[in-house]
């Protein structure tokens, strides 16, 4: 069953198409810069080759249709036809409190996504134009909608519930509802394989960190609490997020400097963070060269991601009184031994200990358990697979069983 994988962006449309039964990836890439100049596609295929070619794509509906292009091309493609790909996956970020789960699209789903656009205005439409545009091109493919948001509608309300007068939670919908989720649902589950144990009676913090990052409680494989909130702006400190601010200090320079929502706005998402601290930039790896040259503003922005980390790894381990397991995964995740490091060492208390040169070694591609024998908790690397958990949903649903 070949599976096509798609996460639309504003600007921006990834695919991968895999085999799901082999688990094997025939081909991914994407469309970059769509309705812009200079737009292009880039293709990595199964033999690891990668190609990149200029575009002329307007919307996503002409960036889809250069996907399929290049699926079916006759020198580079993977497959012959569009008939041979069997279902489509969307990521969609958010779900509100309607779904639980990964569903099949129809109607009456679609008319739900539209619905939470007011409460994810950068996201939501631009799922929907995918699922749009592939009504258009492949109008008999089956098609399923997996939710960032559906791993962590098993939170209490006294996780996802904010301290304000009911009526915004009962009339605006406002509350807790973290993304991530199938990364967080994933890596949970693959460090119980890599452990050779079950989800059911562990404790699990999953440490999703990276451009953007959340950290997840996991008890009895559920979420029982998330670093995100109503929107992805709340909780780590984030490549160009703010995470974690006082409101009323967003109060006080909206006021001060007049700012409406749509700058405000500007200054959460995309001016803040790693990149509003240093000045420099969002990627560590610019970031780690300016503190090698003793950059102090690189040093404090590194200290305060790392302390933000460590904090809520703290605080889930009291929420579920213990840990058995820390997972870490995400670009930094999988790559930074130095901020694993960094968060393992401060958590001594709880019995954590790593191993210096495992963790070291455990970077680039490659995961594995990075504590100790003797250490009461494991911590371990995980690569994460969201286009894999998309695709095995999607299997799950067209052969009429619930997704894991």
């Amino acid at each position: 069953m070949n599976i096509l994988v798609l996460n639309c962006g504003s600007s921006s449309v990834k695919y991968k198409l895999i085999e799901i039964k082999a688990n094997q990836t025939l081909a991914e890439g994407g469309v970059e810069k769509i309705g812009l100049p200079g737009a292009f596609i880039k293709e990595k295929f199964s033999d690891g080759t990668k190609k990149v070619t200029d575009l002329e794509v307007n919307d996503h509906t002409g960036a889809i249709k250069s996907i399929l292009n290049a699926l079916t091309d006759p020198t580079t493609g993977c497959i012959k036809s569009f008939d041979e790909i069997d279902a489509v996956g969307h990521r969609v970020v958010h779900g509100g409190e309607r779904f639980s789960q990964s569903v099949l699209i129809n109607d009456e789903v679609k008319a739900i996504i539209k619905e939470c656009y007011a409460i994810a205005p950068l996201h939501n439409p631009v799922n929907m134009m995918g699922i749009e545009a592939i009504e258009q091109v492949l109008p008999n493919v089956p098609q399923v909608a997996v939710f960032d948001t559906a791993f962590h509608q098993t939170m209490p309300p006294k996780a996802y519930m904010y301290a304000l007068p009911e009526k915004f939670y009962v009339e605006d919908h406002v509350r807790r509802y973290g993304f991530h989720g199938t990364s967080h649902r994933f890596v949970s589950r693959r460090v119980c394989e890599m452990l050779d144990t079950t989800p059911a009676g562990k404790k699990i913090i999953t440490c999703h960190v990276g451009n953007g990052g959340s950290i997840t409680a996991v008890l009895d494989g559920k979420s029982i609490d998330t670093s995100m909130g109503m929107t992805p702006v709340e909780g780590l400190m984030m490549g160009t997020r703010v995470g974690d601010i006082d409101p009323g200090a967003l109060l006080f320079l909206m006021d001060k400097h007049h700012y409406d929502a749509y700058e405000m706005n500007q200054i959460i998402n995309k001016k803040s963070g790693l990149s509003g601290v240093t000045g420099i930039s969002s990627d560590m790896r610019e970031i780690g060269q300016a503190i090698d040259e003793g950059n102090k503003k690189a040093r404090l922005a590194l200290d305060m991601y790392e302390y933000r980390i460590l904090k809520y790894v703290g605080a889930y381990a009291a929420a579920m009184n213990g840990v058995d397991i820390i997972a870490f995964t995400g670009g930094v995740g999988e790559n930074q031994a130095e901020t694993r490091e960094v968060v393992c060492r401060n958590l001594e208390y709880l019995g954590v200990k790593i191993d210096p040169e495992l963790n070291q070694e455990t970077r680039l591609g490659k995961e594995g358990v990075i504590s100790t024998p003797d250490s009461r908790v494991k911590v371990v690397v995980v690569m994460t697979d969201e286009e894999y958990m998309i695709a095995r949903d999607t299997e799950a649903i067209l052969e009429g069983r619930q997704p894991e």
